[in-house]
């Protein structure tokens, strides 16, 4: 069964933006904090955002913020990620994620999206 399911990816020029979604099949998606997780080949997962299952915390990779924003919508089980002033570093397969506490930690989540592409051309 798949739980999470990331849309939104593709090809985009530096300076651009993308906005990521996932829908996710959980009975109890308003209990779960949601995370954004994006990693390159060869490289460990790397934590991008968090908001916690209340959407009263969030918190972002110094590398993002000021950039993404990260939101939810409980009602539509949703979570969604905007990125803006997209850079070629932001490159990666980007990872829908839920957990039980809002960390930056992939050990923490307990399902995972299959992942979407993002390419930032130069």
């Amino acid at each position: 069964q798949v739980y999470l399911r990331e849309s939104g990816g593709g090809l985009v020029q530096a300076g651009g933006s993308l906005r990521l979604s996932c829908a996710a099949d959980l009975q109890t998606f308003s209990s779960y904090a949601m995370a954004w997780f994006r990693q390159t080949p060869g490289e460990e997962r790397e934590f991008v955002a968090v908001i916690d299952s209340n959407d009263y915390y969030k918190t972002y990779a110094d590398s993002v913020k000021g950039r993404f924003t990260i939101s939810r919508d409980n009602a539509k089980k949703t979570v969604s990620l905007q990125m803006n002033t997209l850079k070629p570093e932001d490159t990666a397969v980007y990872y829908c994620t839920a957990g039980v506490s809002a960390t930056p930690r992939a050990r923490d989540y307990n399902y995972w999206g299959q992942g979407t592409q993002v390419t930032v051309s130069s």
